[in-house]
């Protein structure tokens, strides 16, 4: 792990395209500014557990192709 120590407005670069700014430090709070582009997705890690999590209970489901048909039949939800 590489630690880097940044004081307010100061900014890290990963790559040509992403840039992340401190821009406010306040006790052990620090608030950081992620510019990136739109296609690559930035997540807090408990937002980025609990999509990995929804999409793994999504995989194991049993839904099947028929079944999804006879939802989509059947009407507005």
């Amino acid at each position: 792990m590489l630690v880097l120590a940044r004081k307010k407005g100061q900014v890290i670069k990963l790559g040509p395209d992403i840039s992340i700014t401190v821009l406010d430090i306040r006790g052990d709070t620090v608030r950081l500014g992620v510019d990136a582009p739109r296609s690559l997705p930035v997540h807090r890690l408990e937002v980025y557990t609990e999509i990995e999590q929804a999409n793994q209970e999504a995989a194991q489901s049993n839904i099947t192709l028929e079944g999804l048909t006879a939802f989509k039949l059947s009407g507005p939800h």
